[in-house]
């Protein structure tokens, strides 16, 4: 049985290098999603729906069902599968289910990149200037120093690119219609991880409400943010093997 672990925006698979530390199995592959730590390929649309199909491949190269968690775009793409494809999954976790709901709001930064030439600004500025530019951006965010400079090295303008199309295809209210299907996820044992103080995804209630559609339990990391997994990787790893154990 693999872990399947997919990181999201502005990041690379270094995000989850802490947490993958703290875990006692070695079945772990870590996936970029195109464009966040990972080339773009010709043609690739980085697009909800492209994202969905994209991982869909992926699992179904590794030839059997995987405990799969995500974080970010890599959450809700994660989403979108468990909706999609419950057979190549054992189990399935996200942070990220607050945004299929109906009253989910992009925030602010979000809706920015959602919007012509506001957009393009907004993201030659988060992704723009030196190496240590950029880590000290990441830093500001909560990221340790060693994970935000390995975060940095890979942002740029093909990161931007996969912003702008994401973002854009992504406009409400086409995550509240995808999640019209979330009742499809519960087709295998979900876990929704809620960070008390992740203003991104949706408030707790919205993430909880869409966390029952789903049919998904609910871990609740007290105090912890929007990068839970470097903040404090021990108590992620425990929530992980937990549920994992739940349904060995």
């Amino acid at each position: 049985m693999t872990a399947v672990f997919v990181n999201g925006n502005p990041e690379t698979a270094a995000i989850w290098d802490p947490l993958c530390a703290e875990l006692d199995r070695t079945d772990v592959v870590r996936l970029s999603p195109p464009g966040f730590g990972a080339p773009i390929p010709d043609g690739f649309e980085c697009t909800v729906s492209a994202y969905r199909d994209w991982l869909v491949a992926e699992l179904t190269a590794l030839g059997e069902p995987v405990d799969l968690v995500g974080h970010d775009v890599g959450g809700s793409t994660v989403v979108s599968v468990a909706m999609a494809r419950p057979d190549l999954l054992r189990t399935w976790v996200s942070d990220s289910l607050g945004v299929f709901d109906p009253d989910y709001v992009w925030r602010d930064l979000a809706q920015g990149w959602q919007t012509p030439g506001v957009g393009e600004r907004s993201v030659a500025e988060l992704l723009g200037g030196t190496l240590g530019d950029r880590a000290e951006r990441m830093v500001g965010r909560g990221i340790p120093r060693p994970i935000a400079e390995r975060l940095a090295a890979a942002q740029g303008p093909v990161m931007g690119q996969a912003i702008l199309a994401f973002y854009r295809s992504a406009r409400q209210p086409v995550m509240a219609e995808l999640g019209r299907n979330l009742p499809a996820a519960a087709a295998r044992p979900g876990l929704a991880i809620i960070g008390t103080d992740d203003h991104f995804v949706g408030s707790p209630e919205l993430r909880r409400r869409s966390a029952a559609r789903a049919g998904a339990r609910v871990e609740v990391l007290d105090g912890l943010g929007h990068w839970w997994m470097v903040q404090d990787p021990v108590r992620g790893a425990r929530a992980l093997v937990a549920f994992w154990a739940e349904h060995a």
